[in-house]
């Protein structure tokens, strides 16, 4: 089961509108054609973000299609022609001590490895897992014995909570047939009625091919290494500067995504920057 659900499982990464990284989370797809789940809290105060596939290929975020404070849900839209993607099972309603199974994104390694427990409280609106679930898993999808999706972890810890499907389906009914993304907008105060001035286009990745695994690295099988990277853009989307924020404590695979990261391209527009993760992994 773990191989068939796994695949629509990644990590989306947000950044604000200086490109500065804000934070990492687990999402996954729900739809064929890129729509995806992760918690509220995790594109608070985000203008832009990417979806790292756990094949090392890397989706711009289009933007929110409906968020809940309350819920601590949000479905958003990637710029994807086809993915793999999880079925909600709306009607669910685990009772305490079914079984099911947290399944974490593959580029966290064998530290989300998926894990079987069970419901151990269920209320309308949340459950409570029996197993403790680290903060990596949240925005994970529960699932049951068919790998349907029953649940989405909202937090981590000895007492992990979850939402069940249902709520889910309740925030996909808000969602308008010809709704388009969007991220949230800044209100400006303007004291004296001056022109608007144009609006700057917010930063599109439009070509982020994923680092090669290089021939010269000499490591042991079924390990993975990440590390984090800055990257600044100038007007005409190239790549100007890449540096080390934190290595993957292997020279050779720090070379190699630092190669591949200099051809990075984005959307014509101002300078900006970017903090991004990479993840080598052997077999």
């Amino acid at each position: 089961m773990e191989n068939s659900v796994r695949p629509a499982i990644f990590w989306i990464t947000v950044f604000d509108s200086s490109g500065k990284l804000l934070r990492t989370e687990t999402a996954f797809f729900i739809s064929a054609d890129g729509r995806f789940i992760t918690t509220a809290h995790a594109i608070e105060d985000g203008v832009n973000a990417v979806a790292k596939m756990a094949d090392g290929e890397i989706h711009n975020v289009d933007g929110i299609l409906a968020s809940s404070a309350t819920l601590d849900l949000a479905i958003l839209q990637a710029d994807v022609k086809r993915v793999p993607f999880l079925t909600l099972n709306k009607t669910a309603n685990p009772e305490p001590g079914t079984h099911v199974g947290v399944v974490g994104s593959a580029l966290a390694g064998s530290a989300e490895a998926a894990r079987e427990t069970t419901i151990s409280t269920q209320q309308p609106d949340e459950a409570e897992i029996a197993a403790t679930v680290s903060p990596d898993s949240i925005g994970s999808p529960i699932v049951d014995a068919n790998g349907e999706v029953v649940g989405i972890v909202i937090s981590g810890g000895d007492k992990a909570t979850a939402r069940p499907s249902k709520s889910v389906g309740s925030l996909l009914d808000r969602i308008a047939s010809d709704a388009k993304p969007r991220w949230a907008e800044t209100v400006q105060t303007v004291s004296t009625p001056t022109p608007a001035p144009r609006p700057t286009p917010k930063p599109r990745l439009v070509y982020a091919p994923a680092p090669a695994f290089p021939r010269d690295a000499h490591v042991r099988p079924g390990v993975a290494w990440s590390g984090r990277f800055s990257l600044s853009f100038d007007s005409r989307g190239n790549v100007t500067k890449v540096q080390i924020v934190q290595s993957t404590g292997n020279e050779a695979l720090d070379r190699a995504a630092i190669s591949t990261l200099r051809q990075w391209k984005s959307a014509p527009g101002g300078d900006w920057a970017a903090t991004v993760p990479v993840t080598f992994q052997t077999r």
